[in-house]
């Protein structure tokens, strides 16, 4: 279909989001930018207008599941930093950044050109209070300066709830927040991830299920809070996590 201003307001309408026309504007130019520059880089398998709406823009702003209301959403994360793990072409991180600009958020990638997409998307958004990083979390996250730092971090991610866990807790601070965004065997990789959390200092906050409105895709957000202080040996070396999950 044609770019449709009035989809995209009534695909945010099914959760109460009510964007406003610098947002609508914002969500519009970041897609024409994705279809742009996937064509250069492999940034995304979805492509078609309506799903990119659906199951990127609407998928990310599902956090909102967790708040009786976006404005609540909205207040919660003002002035907050979130660190988006493993960003990609920038889900959920960009469109968060989007629905609440009041976010000060880094977007950290391993892969240069997926940072050179951002760094461009950033500029034609106007977006302020964001920046982008070119590391493997696995020697990001032992750096002081980002270590136990972060109010959120956040990871839509394919790997495993274990090892999201290993690889964004070390970001958040005490009292800070890991959300993960996954799909609907949410339940079981949480039952698999308790090791994880009590190792690397979490523990289960929230975990809230849900259909993501118009389709019938399953989905679940987790929320894990820091406790205590990540032991300083965590991530273990690239490939580590994958191979041998806590």
């Amino acid at each position: 279909m044609a770019i449709s201003e009035k989809y995209l307001e009534d695909v945010f309408k099914s959760l109460d989001i009510i964007l406003s026309e610098r947002q609508l504007s914002q969500f519009i130019t970041y897609y024409k930018l994705l279809i742009e520059w996937n064509e250069k880089i492999n940034l995304t398998a979805i492509t078609e207008y309506e799903d990119v709406c659906v199951k990127h823009f609407l998928d990310s702003g599902s956090i909102v599941k967790l708040f009786s209301s976006y404005k609540e959403a909205s207040d919660f994360f003002k002035d907050k930093t979130m660190i988006d793990v493993g960003t990609g072409a920038g889900f959920p991180g960009i469109c968060l950044k989007i629905l609440f600009p009041d976010l000060k958020l880094t977007l950290m990638d391993s892969l240069d050109k997926r940072i050179k997409f951002l760094n461009e998307v950033i500029k034609e958004l106007s977006l302020e209070k964001i920046e982008t990083v070119h590391a493997r979390v696995e020697e990001f996250a032992k750096k002081s300066e980002f270590r136990e730092q972060f109010d959120f971090a956040t990871a839509r991610a394919v790997a495993s709830l274990p090892v999201l866990s290993e690889y964004c807790l070390p970001f958040v601070k005490l009292g800070g927040e890991f959300i993960a965004y996954k799909s609907e065997k949410a339940d079981e990789e949480v039952s698999l991830s308790q090791n994880a959390f009590s190792v690397l200092g979490g523990k289960l906050k929230k975990n809230v299920s849900f259909v993501l409105p118009g389709t019938d895709y399953k989905r679940a957000i987790i929320v894990i809070e820091k406790e205590k202080s990540t032991p300083s040996g965590y991530p273990r070396k690239a490939g580590t996590p994958v191979k041998k999950p806590l």
